[in-house]
């Protein structure tokens, strides 16, 4: 496995090379120019705009500028923002905590609810549990998560008053009171991201059970005297995982790339607020870091996903 693994990471070296390249391609050629909030401004005159234009290297071809960010971030290094002079590193850090409270709350979540309804809706296919469960799935799935943000936010926040409707990250932990408060501003957006990711996960292991009941070693095992239920935690859910560890694998990485959309809904400082503001923006230091540092987790969790197949599956020979 060891020599596996180093294999992979070989292979990775160049993918993401080559996705840093097209990133950076798309961003220094697509429309709009940092300094444009210097071009608005009459009291800053075109020589000073032409100087800090040289001064952050946007006056040079962009391969150029792709050079010189590749050098730095080999020294992890990501830049500095355009729009707020800051370190890259120092805002995704700033900005990491609450995406990590809101999204990856709402994944883990989602895993623990998804894995135990799947599994219940395909041992028990068509009863009432697995059509209410699949009506839901389907509901889930099929609205935008936009949509279902504005209707808990018209209903609870709103109408009921029970939550509230913007989310406070200056809020700061100290007693029981500021703890419920955390917990109430958290409610709404993690239902929101919990509600489509549950669906997704839901559906997807009910189709692994399913397809996985059916086959010769699940009737074996019962002519063997095993239980059902024996039969199904013991072989039919550890065999109906490894598909789905893949889609749990690669959707962790979403979590620190942060939802754009529900994050703008609820107004969370998050990094999915973060990627649209620098965009907006033009800010290409910050939408290249949040970029690249995504395609990264996502190259490093694939990896660990066919790593775990091995331990679901010992069939699996890595060589």
């Amino acid at each position: 496995m060891g020599q596996y693994v180093v294999r992979r990471l070989l292979i990775a070296i160049p993918t993401l090379l080559i996705t840093s390249l097209v990133i950076f391609a798309i961003l220094a050629l697509a429309p709009g120019d940092p300094l444009a909030q210097f071009a608005l401004n009459p009291a800053v005159p075109e020589e000073v705009r032409e100087r800090i234009r040289e001064q952050l290297g946007l006056n040079q071809p962009w391969p150029v500028r792709y050079v010189k960010w590749l050098q730095q971030v080999s020294q992890g290094n990501f830049g500095i923002s355009f729009n707020t002079k800051a370190p890259v590193l120092d805002l995704i850090g700033q900005r990491l905590p609450q995406t990590l409270q809101v999204v990856g709350l709402a994944y883990l979540i989602a895993v623990l609810i998804a894995i135990p309804i799947g599994i219940i809706s395909a041992v028990k296919q068509y009863s009432l549990f697995d059509q209410i469960a699949t009506f839901f799935s389907f509901v889930g799935f099929s609205v935008p998560s936009f949509f279902t943000g504005l209707v808990l936010m018209l209903v609870f926040a709103i109408n009921l008053g029970w939550f509230p409707i913007v989310y406070s990250s200056t809020l700061k932990v100290t007693d029981w009171d500021s703890f419920w408060q955390q917990i109430r501003q958290m409610v709404l957006p993690i239902s929101v991201l919990v509600v489509q990711q549950t669906a997704a996960l839901t559906r997807f292991m009910r189709s692994s059970m399913l397809d996985n009941l059916t086959l010769d070693y699940v009737r074996t095992a019962k002519a063997k005297g095993l239980t059902d239920r024996l039969v199904v935690m013991r072989h039919v859910v550890t065999n109906s995982l490894i598909p789905v560890v893949t889609l749990i694998a690669l959707g962790i990485p979403t979590i620190f790339a942060g939802a754009i959309i529900t994050e703008n809904l609820y107004r969370v400082n998050g990094l999915g607020q973060l990627l649209i503001t620098s965009i907006n923006n033009s800010d290409t230091p910050v939408v290249m870091a949040l970029t690249f540092i995504f395609a990264i987790l996502t190259v490093i969790f694939n990896l660990i996903a066919d790593v775990l197949y091995g331990v679901l599956d010992p069939r699996v020979r890595y060589s």
